[in-house]
């Protein structure tokens, strides 16, 4: 294709509401970071007549001038996939499309195994992050986080496939409007079976040599980088005095709530090595952190909610057989409305 030399105006879609307009330039065209910088600082771009910063929010509707470009991008930008795929990148790609359990126009749910990190970081190579850009296909977007879940915690993960629904579901998860629903199995039983669970918590700030600066501890209001949190939970069934099943409903989004509130309350989750209580473990147990997000009931606009479950993973479905507990114990609407008649 040769290259134009006429300035274009072109509009934004609803799919792009919220974007970055850096990021939106350069889906648009092969340029760095750099030179669409020199682009916007020049008032060679313009929204709607006007100049504007790297940062802005761009919306619906909106007229972005752009100076003449130099070359064409690529379908699906700096994340578009070859078509000569490797057979490692098969492979992957084969995995993570083995993970989605729903897929519309806007979005994609992912049934997370346990051990997969969300995101990258120390010695994390291999994570959700780096393999959604398989899902993105044709599309001009490429598929992005709008919340996370832990390590070792599986089940459902929302993932945005462009930026309008990125920002509308990051304000959904940030609000409490979601309701999200989590499994995990106890070592003992919490006491009493059902109830809430209050209280200020912080991340380790490192005062204790000992401390561990990725833990939460119990705070006080006013304490700096406390944050109020809050979870229902209900008791669905036990094993004796050993272990219980429990459904929890986390109201507030803080790191590692669930797993800080099952301790606080004497009854940690089972494989939790972080907030282990000193409870025996009830023996010939799987090994690993049983704690799953199970449903997830999803407003969408002008439409029925998305009201999904996911399927349990391998070594919590070993040891509800080992503790006798039967999916079928579990009611539906145990914290959470019954959406489903």
């Amino acid at each position: 294709m040769a290259p134009s030399l006429s300035i274009e105006i072109e509009t934004v879609t609803a799919e792009e509401t919220g974007s970055r307009l850096d990021r939106w330039l350069k889906r648009r065209r092969s340029l760095t970071q750099g030179e669409v910088e020199k682009w916007i600082r020049t008032g060679q771009v313009r929204v709607d007549g006007a100049r504007a910063k790297s940062n802005t929010r761009i919306v619906t509707g909106q007229k972005i001038r752009i100076p003449p470009k130099q070359s064409a991008q690529k379908p699906g930008g700096t994340y578009a996939w070859t078509d000569k795929k490797s057979e490692a990148e098969k492979a992957e790609m084969r995995f993570i499309q083995e993970l989605v359990l729903h897929e519309d126009k806007d979005l994609f749910v992912l049934n997370k195994p346990p051990g997969l990190a969300v995101q990258g970081g120390t010695n994390i190579t291999r994570h959700v992050d780096g393999l959604i850009g398989l899902l993105q296909g044709d599309s001009e977007y490429r598929p992005k986080l709008v919340h996370r879940l832990d390590r070792e915690t599986s089940g459902l993960l929302v993932i945005a496939k462009h930026p309008a629904a990125a920002a509308e579901l990051g304000a959904l998860f940030r609000s409490r409007a979601l309701e999200k629903l989590y499994w995990a199995i106890t070592v003992k039983v919490p006491q009493p079976h059902s109830g809430q669970v209050r209280c200020w918590m912080a991340k380790g700030n490192g005062e204790d040599e000992m401390e561990d600066k990725e833990r939460m501890y119990r705070a006080r209001q006013g304490m700096l980088g406390a944050k109020h949190a809050i979870t229902d939970y209900a008791v669905i069934s036990t094993a004796g005095q050993r272990a219980a099943w429990v459904a929890l409903k986390p109201v507030t989004g803080r790191t590692h709530q669930l797993r800080f509130h099952m301790s606080e309350l004497g009854a940690s989750i089972l494989g939790d090595q972080k907030y282990a209580t000193r409870k025996e473990v009830p023996t010939g147990i799987a090994s690993g952190l049983h704690l799953h997000a199970r449903r997830l009931i999803l407003p969408r606009p002008k439409q029925k909610p998305l009201d999904i479950s996911a399927p349990l993973p391998a070594h919590m479905q070993e040891t509800f057989k080992t503790l006798g507990f039967l999916e079928s114990e579990a009611r539906e609407d145990i914290l959470l409305p019954d959406r489903r008649g």
